[in-house]
């Protein structure tokens, strides 16, 4: 699919990159996915992504477009030795370009799902819903506690009845029944697993 016909099918009109870049260059610290998507939102894109709460599949396919637009810039930034887009779901942001700094390196799987539109035309809610489930658990192999402190809006040190008071506040708020999102509710309860499940 090229990237005419991306923007065709999820109504993405031509200066996506340009806003995004935009984004970046107001806000020199940084800024997460979650965010930086609801400011593309209030820009009106993903207009797709109609129903409240937003569906796990409709969330995936904001989180790639975001993700493959944010790859393509990244890439184009440094062919012009123009700037570095620093690429991660907690901070985004455009660094100045330095000569002789390393540019991108040959293998990056991340990189090249991402630039793969297919990832995103072959994945089914079922899958999506897989991922989701799945997301924190990956982090156990990698000592992932500080990602899973930030899910719940804590670093360390930190006890463990702290952690506990901030889940059930956090489940509670984002539950589906109370307007929240599952995908939101699901990555909270999976962070909550890995910090305080004794692991095996």
């Amino acid at each position: 699919m090229s990237n005419d016909s991306i923007n065709t099918r999820y109504h993405l009109p031509e200066n996506f990159y340009q806003d995004i870049e935009q984004i970046l260059k107001q806000t020199p610290e940084g800024v997460g996915e979650y965010e930086l998507l609801q400011l593309l939102k209030e820009k009106g894109y993903f207009s797709f992504s109609t129903q409240r709460p937003a569906p796990p599949l409709d969330l995936f396919q904001m989180h790639f477009l975001l993700f493959h637009a944010l790859y393509r810039l990244q890439l184009e930034c440094l062919q012009q030795e123009s700037a570095v887009v620093e690429i991660s779901p907690l901070n985004i942001r455009l660094l100045p370009y330095v000569a002789g700094q390393i540019g991108i390196t040959a293998a990056d799987p991340l990189r090249d799902y991402y630039l793969d539109i297919t990832n995103l035309e072959n994945m089914s809610e079922k899958e999506v819903a897989a991922l989701i489930e799945t997301f924190w658990r990956n982090f156990v192999r990698f000592d992932g506690r500080a990602e899973a402190l930030a899910e719940l809006g804590l670093s360390d040190p930190v006890e463990d009845d702290v952690i506990k008071q901030a889940y059930r506040r956090l489940a509670m708020q984002h539950h589906p029944d109370r307007g929240g999102e599952a995908w939101r509710l699901q990555a909270i309860n999976a962070a909550y697993e890995m910090l305080c499940k004794p692991k095996s």
